[in-house]
């Protein structure tokens, strides 16, 4: 992951150190323990922390100097993001509700604007999906994601399928793997996995899925 200053790599760089973390923390029920056990998670956890309050603080500014910015906007929406799925999945935490707000707010200042922007779609998809299904009731009344999982998924598909840059199309299309490999729905996601392996043959996570569900 490059080692650069800017909002791009900010960016990177905590959607790689939260990967890495949700692969080593896994579903575990005791999601604490979990944490405790794993050797190289303080590490990780300590530079997503930095990475995050940087690319924050650099997004801020900027929007700051420029409300209608829309790649601050995006990126401090989707580094936002980035924070409240760590602490609500991988680590079953349920906080991070002023980045939850501003990731909205800064995702939908860039929709309503470009309609068409195909990360801002998806990051706002993973919101409603977030709200839908790892928040409980009372609480997804007060947030009110904005349209649940079956909307994220179709915003989302339909990313997959955008004509766009060959990296923003992949993004879209793990997303939709992703969550159809949480609601189970395994014939799909198998067809989407399949597609990404041409295109990512070394990724093992595809790999390993595919040979999962022969």
């Amino acid at each position: 992951v490059p080692e650069g200053e800017g909002l791009a790599a900010c960016e990177l760089r905590t959607s790689a150190l939260l990967f890495q973390l949700k692969r080593l923390l896994g579903n575990q029920s005791d999601k604490g323990a979990a944490f405790k056990r794993c050797e190289t998670c303080p590490a990780l956890m300590s530079a997503f922390l930095r990475d995050t309050a940087r690319g924050q603080t650099l997004a801020r500014n900027s929007v700051k100097l420029d409300p209608t910015d829309e790649e601050a906007l995006f990126f401090l929406g989707k580094i936002d993001l980035n924070y409240v799925w760590l602490q609500l999945d991988p680590l079953g935490k349920k906080t991070g509700w002023n980045e939850y707000w501003e990731a909205r707010r800064s995702l939908d200042a860039v929709l309503s604007r470009n309609p068409h922007h195909v990360r801002a779609l998806v990051a706002r998809a993973w919101i409603d999906y977030i709200v839908d299904t790892r928040l409980p009731r009372g609480t997804k009344w007060l947030l009110d994601g904005g349209g649940g999982k079956k909307r994220a998924m179709t915003v989302i598909r339909q990313a997959a399928d955008a004509e766009s840059d060959f990296f923003v199309r992949a993004e879209a299309g793990f997303a939709l793997w992703e969550m159809q490999v949480r609601e189970r729905r395994i014939a799909e996601a198998r067809e989407v996995a399949l597609g990404l392996a041409r295109d990512f043959p070394e990724n093992q996570q595809l790999t390993d899925f595919l040979e999962r569900t022969k």
